[in-house]
């Protein structure tokens, strides 16, 4: 496959490139609320959404069929507790969502009624059952004005060339090389960082702003010594489903989970996921 040809750094930088900022420090204002969407044919609490409580059932409706697929009259709307009691069903499609006075942290369940859904039967999260584009490496090393290409000059120049010198180098920023990786021995390390964390907790991950919720705080057989902070994403931007090394630390889909150091988590509001982007070797 041509995509072989990039490594992760090369993929890190070109996606911090084209990313747009994030959007932090938000402030909720007196007329919203922060509600947990979920989807009957989905398998992971896939986002939390902030809505205001002027808007009519209708307009919640397009708006959470924006994310998840399934169109407004497709949908039956569970308003649940934090407990997972049902509360409401919202039905009245011109009634405001204040009228149900939901509050922060309660559950906005979606039923798709349809059964030819496209979320049905695993269509929208199952990437085995969607047909993939291939390239062979002769293919892709055939074409004009490749990254590839552009690599491989450059590479010619400077044997050290990596794309993040590159950007740095445009920006007019100096480039600092990667630290390499630590050898710990402390079964400490990280202790006090690990300890200001809380299971359940919403989080933050630098590099790149990736948001989700912290599923595990504690020491993890088979890795390096010291702690690390189990985190449950938001969108597929993790390493793996909550195990690492055949032993599981949480559950989540194929992809949402990840292992990190405690540094690289900042727990509290962030009720949104922001970008794509993927951190370094700290990660597992």
């Amino acid at each position: 496959m041509a995509a072989a040809m990039l490594t992760r750094r090369d993929i890190d930088a070109l996606k911090e490139y084209v990313s747009a900022p994030g959007n932090f420090g938000q402030n909720q204002a007196e007329s919203t609320v922060r509600l947990h969407v979920t989807h009957s044919n989905l398998k992971a609490e896939f986002i939390e959404l902030r809505l205001d409580l002027h808007m009519t059932i209708d307009a919640v409706m397009t708006k959470l069929s924006s994310h998840c697929g399934t169109p407004g009259g497709d949908m039956l709307l569970q308003l649940r507790d934090n407990n997972g009691k049902l509360v409401a069903i919202l039905t009245d499609a011109h009634r405001k969502l204040g009228f149900y006075s939901p509050r922060d942290g309660w559950v906005l369940h979606i039923v798709d009624t349809n059964p030819n859904s496209l979320s049905a039967r695993g269509w929208l999260e199952d990437t085995s059952k969607v047909q993939k584009y291939t390239m062979s490496d002769e293919e892709y090393k055939a074409r004009e004005n490749t990254y590839w290409k552009f690599k491989e000059e450059k590479l010619k120049e400077d044997p050290e060339w990596t794309a993040e010198k590159e950007l740095c180098m445009r920006r007019g920023i100096p480039y600092v090389p990667p630290k390499q990786k630590e050898n710990i021995d402390d079964e400490d390390y990280m202790r006090a960082e690990a300890g200001a964390l809380s299971v359940g907790e919403r989080c933050e991950v630098d590099p790149g702003g990736k948001r989700g919720v912290i599923r595990y705080v504690g020491r993890c057989s088979g890795l390096p010594e010291g702690y690390w902070v189990g985190v449950h994403f938001d969108e597929p931007v993790g390493k793996n489903d909550g195990s690492v090394k055949g032993k599981r630390y949480f559950d989540c889909p194929e992809g949402y989970g990840s292992l990190l150091r405690p540094y690289k988590v900042r727990a509290g509001d962030y009720p949104e996921v922001d970008e794509f982007q993927f951190s370094d070797g700290d990660e597992i």
